[in-house]
Protein backbone atom coordinates (compact mmCIF):
# COMPACT_ATOMS: atom_id res chain seq x y z
CA UNK A 1 0.00 0.00 0.00
CA UNK A 2 0.75 3.61 -1.04
CA UNK A 3 -0.35 6.60 0.87
CA UNK A 4 0.16 9.76 -1.18
CA UNK A 5 -0.97 13.28 -1.76
CA UNK A 6 -4.08 13.46 -3.96
CA UNK A 7 -3.96 14.55 -7.38
CA UNK A 8 -6.34 16.24 -10.15
CA UNK A 9 -5.94 13.38 -11.84
CA UNK A 10 -7.59 11.28 -8.94
CA UNK A 11 -10.67 13.16 -8.88
CA UNK A 12 -12.70 10.29 -10.91
CA UNK A 13 -10.79 7.83 -8.84
CA UNK A 14 -11.98 9.26 -5.44
CA UNK A 15 -15.31 9.83 -6.57
CA UNK A 16 -16.14 5.56 -7.10
CA UNK A 17 -14.68 5.02 -3.40
CA UNK A 18 -16.73 7.67 -1.91
CA UNK A 19 -19.95 6.58 -3.91
CA UNK A 20 -18.91 2.94 -2.95
CA UNK A 21 -18.02 3.88 1.08
CA UNK A 22 -20.68 5.65 1.55
CA UNK A 23 -23.58 4.50 -0.74
CA UNK A 24 -24.78 7.91 -1.88
CA UNK A 25 -23.62 11.01 -3.57
CA UNK A 26 -23.15 13.03 -0.43
CA UNK A 27 -19.50 12.75 0.40
CA UNK A 28 -18.69 12.78 -3.05
CA UNK A 29 -20.10 16.00 -3.79
CA UNK A 30 -19.17 17.33 -0.60
CA UNK A 31 -15.38 16.43 -1.71
CA UNK A 32 -15.35 18.24 -4.54
CA UNK A 33 -17.30 21.48 -3.36
CA UNK A 34 -14.08 21.61 -0.85
CA UNK A 35 -11.99 21.17 -4.15
CA UNK A 36 -13.58 23.68 -5.75
CA UNK A 37 -14.19 26.27 -2.84
CA UNK A 38 -10.44 25.62 -1.95
CA UNK A 39 -10.63 24.97 1.82
CA UNK A 40 -9.06 21.52 1.25
CA UNK A 41 -5.54 21.66 3.68
CA UNK A 42 -4.91 18.23 2.93
CA UNK A 43 -6.07 15.04 0.76
CA UNK A 44 -4.27 11.39 0.44
CA UNK A 45 -5.15 8.48 -1.25
CA UNK A 46 -4.11 4.82 -0.72
CA UNK A 47 -2.98 2.83 -3.60
CA UNK A 48 -3.10 -0.87 -3.98
CA UNK A 49 -1.42 -2.07 -7.07
CA UNK A 50 -2.55 0.17 -9.50
CA UNK A 51 -5.55 1.54 -7.67
CA UNK A 52 -6.80 3.77 -5.44
CA UNK A 53 -8.99 1.86 -2.47
CA UNK A 54 -8.81 5.03 0.26
CA UNK A 55 -9.44 8.56 0.33
CA UNK A 56 -9.33 11.17 3.19
CA UNK A 57 -9.63 14.60 3.49
CA UNK A 58 -8.79 17.88 5.64
CA UNK A 59 -10.30 21.17 5.01
CA UNK A 60 -10.03 24.36 6.69
CA UNK A 61 -12.63 25.41 9.55
CA UNK A 62 -12.20 28.34 12.44
CA UNK A 63 -12.93 28.17 15.94
CA UNK A 64 -14.87 31.65 17.22
CA UNK A 65 -13.85 32.36 21.14
CA UNK A 66 -14.54 35.12 22.85
CA UNK A 67 -11.26 36.14 22.37
CA UNK A 68 -10.28 35.50 18.68
CA UNK A 69 -10.51 33.15 15.34
CA UNK A 70 -8.36 30.56 15.72
CA UNK A 71 -7.75 28.40 12.79
CA UNK A 72 -8.09 23.86 13.32
CA UNK A 73 -8.68 21.55 10.56
CA UNK A 74 -11.79 19.01 9.76
CA UNK A 75 -11.54 15.19 9.01
CA UNK A 76 -14.02 14.74 6.57
CA UNK A 77 -14.64 12.26 4.96
CA UNK A 78 -12.61 9.44 5.02
CA UNK A 79 -13.44 6.54 2.93
CA UNK A 80 -12.06 2.94 2.08
CA UNK A 81 -13.41 0.83 -0.77
CA UNK A 82 -15.57 -1.88 1.50
CA UNK A 83 -13.51 -4.73 -0.27
CA UNK A 84 -10.28 -3.27 1.46
CA UNK A 85 -11.72 -2.20 4.76
CA UNK A 86 -10.45 -3.84 8.02
CA UNK A 87 -6.86 -4.01 6.43
CA UNK A 88 -5.66 -0.43 8.32
CA UNK A 89 -6.04 1.66 5.35
CA UNK A 90 -7.99 4.13 6.79
CA UNK A 91 -6.05 4.33 10.25
CA UNK A 92 -2.98 4.57 7.52
CA UNK A 93 -4.45 7.67 6.03
CA UNK A 94 -4.91 9.41 8.93
CA UNK A 95 -2.29 8.69 10.80
CA UNK A 96 -0.47 10.18 7.65
CA UNK A 97 -2.39 13.31 7.18
CA UNK A 98 -1.91 13.68 11.07
CA UNK A 99 1.69 13.77 10.87
CA UNK A 100 1.14 15.77 7.94
CA UNK A 101 -0.91 18.39 9.42
CA UNK A 102 1.81 18.95 12.55
CA UNK A 103 4.49 19.00 10.34
CA UNK A 104 2.54 21.68 8.80
CA UNK A 105 1.83 23.52 12.40
CA UNK A 106 -1.47 22.92 12.49
CA UNK A 107 -2.68 22.44 16.39
CA UNK A 108 -6.47 22.11 16.04
CA UNK A 109 -8.48 18.87 14.19
CA UNK A 110 -12.16 18.35 14.80
CA UNK A 111 -13.82 15.22 13.28
CA UNK A 112 -17.90 13.63 13.74
CA UNK A 113 -17.08 10.14 13.50
CA UNK A 114 -17.45 7.00 15.30
CA UNK A 115 -15.42 7.49 18.63
CA UNK A 116 -13.88 4.11 19.50
CA UNK A 117 -12.29 4.41 16.15
CA UNK A 118 -11.39 8.19 16.07
CA UNK A 119 -10.29 7.43 20.18
CA UNK A 120 -7.01 5.34 18.86
CA UNK A 121 -5.60 8.48 17.44
CA UNK A 122 -6.34 10.88 20.43
CA UNK A 123 -9.63 12.00 19.70
CA UNK A 124 -12.11 13.00 22.52
CA UNK A 125 -15.81 13.90 23.00
CA UNK A 126 -14.19 15.73 26.37
CA UNK A 127 -11.73 17.74 24.40
CA UNK A 128 -14.62 18.83 22.16
CA UNK A 129 -17.74 19.46 24.98
CA UNK A 130 -16.57 23.58 24.49
CA UNK A 131 -16.97 23.60 21.11
CA UNK A 132 -20.35 24.34 19.73
CA UNK A 133 -21.58 23.02 16.35
CA UNK A 134 -24.51 22.01 14.50
CA UNK A 135 -22.68 18.72 15.07
CA UNK A 136 -22.01 18.69 18.48
CA UNK A 137 -23.16 15.64 20.05
CA UNK A 138 -21.88 12.11 20.68
CA UNK A 139 -19.49 11.78 18.00
CA UNK A 140 -18.63 15.17 17.70
CA UNK A 141 -14.41 14.97 18.90
CA UNK A 142 -11.38 17.27 19.19
CA UNK A 143 -7.69 16.68 18.99
CA UNK A 144 -4.68 18.85 20.18
CA UNK A 145 -1.98 18.12 17.92
CA UNK A 146 0.22 20.35 20.53
CA UNK A 147 0.56 20.46 23.94
CA UNK A 148 -1.94 22.56 25.11
CA UNK A 149 -3.64 23.49 21.67
CA UNK A 150 -7.19 22.68 23.21
CA UNK A 151 -6.19 24.18 26.88
CA UNK A 152 -8.93 27.04 27.44
CA UNK A 153 -10.62 26.61 23.94
CA UNK A 154 -14.33 26.94 23.63
CA UNK A 155 -16.07 29.20 21.30
CA UNK A 156 -18.44 27.94 18.10
CA UNK A 157 -16.84 25.85 15.44
CA UNK A 158 -17.31 26.95 11.82
CA UNK A 159 -17.06 24.87 8.88
CA UNK A 160 -16.42 25.64 5.19
CA UNK A 161 -20.11 26.49 3.40
CA UNK A 162 -19.54 22.78 1.32
CA UNK A 163 -20.34 21.09 4.46
CA UNK A 164 -23.89 23.04 4.30
CA UNK A 165 -24.70 20.76 1.13
CA UNK A 166 -24.62 17.70 3.49
CA UNK A 167 -28.04 16.67 4.68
Amino acid sequence: MIIRPETAGDAGAVRSVLLAAFGGDDEAALVELLRDQGDVVIALVAEVGDGIVGHVMFSRLTVRTDAEVLDAVALAPLAVLPEFARRGIGSALVREGLRLLRERGEAIVIVVGDPPYYARFGFSTERARPLRSGYSGPAFMALGLTAGALDGVAGDVKYPRAFDSLG
